[in-house]
């Protein structure tokens, strides 16, 4: 079958089980014992996946469970997992440090389609992202489909806005600026910009795969997009969320930097590293921050939003 003929699900599947360095899978093997049997899969993802810099950067995992009560001795953990997924851990393992966000994996289906009360699972996941550990077949099968909902509900979104045509690459960057306009970031502007530098070819491929499955009527006219008549609204639907999904981003973002303040040792070290790195910014993190993390982050986050060093 030829390359631009494979179904979403396969090209998922494809990408997901492109090898990565061993450090990146033994990591993830460590994460999988930790949490008591639960473990079904470990999701690589992010700028170290497109760098392959390992050393002195933050890697960033998804560690996919079974459910919350197993995975956690502390049913204090679980119960904020449910409520305000996902949880978010340092972990370190042979010099190399990750951050770990934890879902079950009903709330990582879940959260990868339209229905999602908020963008940062699909968004993060329509991008490349690896599969480096799993518990068995089921598993493997299970983390494809809920990644395959991703894609087409970012491109959903964007094709909302689009005037009349659109290039495909266009219509990713126009969907990557939506989403991250949804949350609180510290990345620069550009940002949309070179995450799909990193490999635009593969971006052509899953967008035409993906527009098979996105709800807004349209055509192919070579490499670019034709919107149909609205006849049945769905366009006016995903216009009318979007201030709603924007609004609860931002909120969203800050609650869980305070639930990190709680489970996240040395969160508020991060926070500032994050923004340092991204936004060019030489936040230096006090004692008294340190001891008082959940107030920090209140006063943190609004001061620097204020600057302009997230958005």
């Amino acid at each position: 079958m030829a390359p631009d003929m494979l179904s979403l699900t396969q090209l998922v599947a494809e990408e997901l089980a492109v090898p990565v360095q061993a450090g990146v899978s033994e990591f993830a093997s460590h994460i999988a014992a930790q949490f008591n049997g639960a473990a079904r899969a470990v999701l690589f993802y992010g700028s170290c996946l497109r760098s392959e810099q390992l050393q002195g950067e933050m890697l960033d995992f998804y560690l996919i469970v079974s459910d919350y009560k197993t995975a956690y001795d502390k049913s204090w953990l679980a119960k904020w997992n449910r409520r305000l997924p996902p949880n978010v851990f340092p972990f370190q393992h042979n010099g190399i440090i990750a951050k770990v966000a934890v879902l079950s994996e009903s709330d990582f289906h879940d959260l990868n389609r339209p229905a999602a009360s908020a963008v940062s699972v699909w968004a993060r996941f329509a991008q490349p992202s690896r599969l480096v550990w799993c518990a068995d077949e089921t598993a493997r099968q299970s983390a494809i489909m809920a990644i395959s909902g991703a894609a087409p509900t970012l491109l959903n979104a964007a094709l909302a806005f689009v005037e009349r045509e659109v290039d495909i690459l266009d219509l990713w960057q126009s969907g990557f600026q939506m989403t991250y306009s949804a949350e609180l970031r510290a990345e620069r502007k550009d940002r949309p910009s070179s995450v799909m530098a990193f490999d635009p070819e593969r971006y052509g491929r899953f967008g035409i795969a993906a527009l098979n499955h996105t709800r807004i009527a349209h055509k192919m006219r070579g490499d670019r997009i034709l919107l149909l008549p609205d006849v049945d609204g769905k366009i006016a639907q995903e216009k009318n969320r979007w201030p709603g999904l924007r609004r609860r981003g931002k909120l969203l973002t800050i609650a869980r930097l305070a639930k990190a303040a709680f489970t996240y040792a040395g969160g508020i070290d991060y926070l500032a590293w994050k923004i340092n790195r991204h936004a060019g910014t030489q936040i230096v993190i006090q004692p008294w921050q340190r001891k008082w993390p959940l107030v920090a982050a209140l006063f943190l986050v609004p001061k620097l939003w204020a600057k302009g060093a997230v958005r």
